[in-house]
């Protein structure tokens, strides 16, 4: 609790260091100035045109005939706020001008900038904004300090028609956000874009490294002289020819360094400086005393001496009887020479007497402290609340081999520190209900649950909790775990498979079915006749033991897609004399005939595969376990297809891997090793379930974890 506590509010004062000095707000697209501080390109750009300088508008994209109002797509109707670089260019073509240069200057002239942070005029040179670089590293930080702190937003797709649906991939080559079916339109096969590698939804998308903004080359090197970041061609330019310049990474090392001994200096002196702060602190309640006390002794020597004053003209006093008897004094000169000493004493005397005014006042008001500020602010204070319920992400959590739950505060949600997970297997047929098993200080907003009993429902909620305490709990969800205990495999690209029309990711994790020509051959050749290749491709394991389960997902717009499982030796059987489409004889689907007839009419069949095309599933054949659409013949395809194989009873089972609901189950031979497989037909593709456990998020086990009633 006081870790925790310690490092939120390590965060809480690393926000001072993530705002702009101009707008207030954390940075976007921060802009390195050459004083050390940072600004965001919008406030700089604003900056510079209240100076008088030419800007384009970085808050939104300069029209173009190709691009206006009028011609736009309605889904292209959402304005993006143009990257630094490409407002260089804008300029460069639209108006001869960089970033900062003055409203009606003819030659090229150096640009000053006065910096928000430190007051100083900083010199941007000739390109004005276009020479500063980008500060990727801040962007970074602001990034994960959101995410730490849970300051999101829901990001919405910026190519649908009102209303918006919420973005759920993102393209770092279009620099967009989209909605799964705006990504299919904007990406579709057979095109250059269809090679674009999605990403999560984001507002900001960064280059993939730190670019030199002059050449648009990847910089190598930096200048200690100018202390800047250079790019090949920086570097033989005549400017730096007598600079030293040094590789990046060697500047890299030695900044590095020189940071981790300074921070590692700062850290381990924290009671020296608690210790001078102390110091500091007393000095000014001493000086204030001091300072006090002098006024003190100041005002009473004055109030004294005025008390001495009024004394001497008290009637019994000395000044008076002895101006009585000056008085009495009848000589002339004699007397003129004592009434002058005496004549100015009486005359102070009598001034006191018809003006009295203390000499000094019994007030402090000069070293009371002013805190009608403070005092507004104390009245302007809003309390912190505790968290909101915690809204369960359906989308991203699931169950495999552990569960993975996700979640996410409400938009307008106090902050939270730190969540609680709890859950406890639902079991219906118990008397009693379990235990709810619990893990407190969880970081982040995911978690991974781990030690699971198999096809069983556990329920599960959270919880957040800050200075204010705990907040509401979710609402409980429902997740069943798998029946079998979780194969973990990759596809076999070592052999068999077509090349030529099947891609697998590097992690050999995902496939892709790409007919191109060979396809359009292939469709030319069938109206005479000929068969159509069905491309085959198992998985690097062989089961010849227990139960075991894996789980895909197909996509939906893919022609035919066949998954399940084979004997090993038929398989290679398949790779060796690859099989067609138009003889029902080698259909590798148990519930189609599956050259069946040639043995005995008990044996199981060699393959037993679910069928998959166009977003369904067939059932034509076979033992149906749900119940099918008005046609008798298919269902609508989950999002996850699970398969089930029974070694010992040589029975598998598909199911809706999502809500774990049976689809369909069949015999299949076991005699000896067992594949998993996968066939395809035209275009598809289709991807391995991830393991929970290989997600890097902080891991929820059952020890150590405390008991709730």
């Amino acid at each position: 609790g006081v870790a925790g506590r310690g490092e939120n509010q390590g965060m809480k004062n690393m926000e001072q260091e993530l705002i702009c000095p101009v707008c207030k707000e954390m940075y976007k697209q921060p802009l390195a100035l050459p004083c050390m501080h940072n600004v965001c390109h919008i406030c700089a750009s604003e900056i510079l045109v209240q100076h008088g300088y030419i800007c384009c508008d970085p808050s939104s994209e300069p029209t173009s005939p190709a691009s206006t109002p009028a011609t736009r797509s309605p889904r292209m109707g959402r304005r993006v706020v143009p990257k630094p670089d490409r407002l260089d260019r804008l300029l460069k073509s639209g108006f001869g001008t960089y970033p900062g240069r003055k409203r009606g200057a003819v030659h090229p002239q150096t640009i000053s900038f006065l910096c928000p942070a430190c007051q100083r005029d900083v010199d941007l040179g000739e390109r004005g904004l276009g020479n500063l670089f980008r500060n990727l590293t801040l962007e970074r930080i602001v990034e994960r300090y959101r995410q730490t702190i849970n300051i999101s937003t829901a990001i919405m797709c910026q190519f649908c028609k009102p209303p918006q649906l919420e973005a759920t991939k993102g393209c770092t080559e279009c620099k967009s956000s989209f909605c799964n079916e705006c990504f299919k339109l904007c990406h579709p096969w057979g095109t250059q874009k269809a090679q674009h590698e999605p990403t999560p939804p984001t507002l900001t998308f960064r280059p993939k490294g730190l670019m030199c903004p002059e050449h648009k080359e990847e910089v190598t090197h930096y200048c200690k002289t100018c202390q800047r970041l250079v790019c090949q061609l920086c570097r033989i330019r005549r400017a730096h020819a007598s600079h030293k310049v040094t590789p990046v990474l060697s500047a890299y090392q030695a900044l590095r360094e020189k940071l981790t001994k300074s921070l590692a200096y700062i850290l381990s002196s924290q009671d020296t400086v608690q210790l001078q702060i102390a110091e500091l602190e007393e000095m000014k309640q001493a000086a204030l005393l001091q300072a006090i006390q002098e006024s003190q002794q100041e005002r009473l020597a004055s109030l004294h001496h005025q008390v001495q004053e009024h004394r001497a003209m008290l009637e019994n006093s000395g000044m008076v009887g002895y101006t009585q008897e000056v008085l009495k004094e009848t000589d002339h000169p004699c007397f003129v020479q004592a009434a002058k000493q005496l004549h100015s004493r009486i005359v102070r005397a009598t001034d006191s007497l018809q003006s009295f005014r203390p000499a000094a006042t019994s007030s402090f008001s000069r070293f009371q402290l002013d805190l009608s500020r403070e005092m507004k602010l104390l009245t302007d204070l809003t309390f912190i609340k505790a968290p909101e319920a915690p809204v369960i992400d359906t989308q991203r959590t699931y169950a495999y081999d552990q569960i993975f739950l996700c979640w996410r505060l409400p938009q307008h949600s106090p902050p939270a520190w730190h969540f609680t997970v709890e859950y406890r297997k639902s079991d219906t047929k118990a008397k009693a209900l379990k235990l709810w098993q619990r893990c407190e200080e969880v970081r982040g907003t995911s978690a991974l649950v781990e030690y699971l009993d198999m096809d069983s429902v556990y329920v599960l909620r959270v919880k957040g909790c800050n200075k204010a305490g705990f907040g509401e709990y979710s609402e409980d969800i429902y997740l069943h775990t798998p029946p079998a205990p979780v194969l973990n495999f990759f596809l076999d690209n070592r052999w068999g498979f077509n090349r030529e029309r099947l891609a697998i990711s590097k992690d050999q994790r995902a496939v892709r079915s790409m007919p191109g020509l060979p396809m359009l051959f292939a469709a030319e050749r069938l109206m005479t006749s000929c068969h159509l290749s069905i491309d085959l491709l198992i998985g690097d394991v062989a089961i010849t033991q227990g139960r075991s389960y894996w789980a895909c997902c197909v996509d939906p717009s893919s022609y035919l897609v066949k998954v399940g499982v084979g004997l090993e030796s038929k398989l290679q059987e398949w790779f060796q004399v690859p099989q067609d489409v138009v003889s029902p004889r080698y259909d590798p689907d148990s519930g189609h005939d599956s050259g069946a007839e040639d043995a005995t009419v008990d044996a199981p069949p060699p393959y037993a595969f679910l069928t998959i095309g166009m977003g369904k599933i067939l059932l034509s054949h076979g033992s149906a376990l749900t119940s099918r659409d008005p046609s008798g013949c298919t269902i609508p395809l989950p999002p996850r297809i699970g398969i089930c194989l029974d070694y010992k009873r040589s029975k598998v089972t598909f199911y809706d891997a999502v809500s774990f609901r049976g689809l369909w189950e069949c015999g299949v031979d076991c005699s000896g090793p067992v594949c998993p497989a996968f066939c395809f037909i035209g275009g598809g593709a289709l991807q391995l379930q991830e393991l929970v456990a290989s997600k890097q998020e902080r891991k929820v086990t059952i020890g150590g974890l405390s008991k709730l009633d």
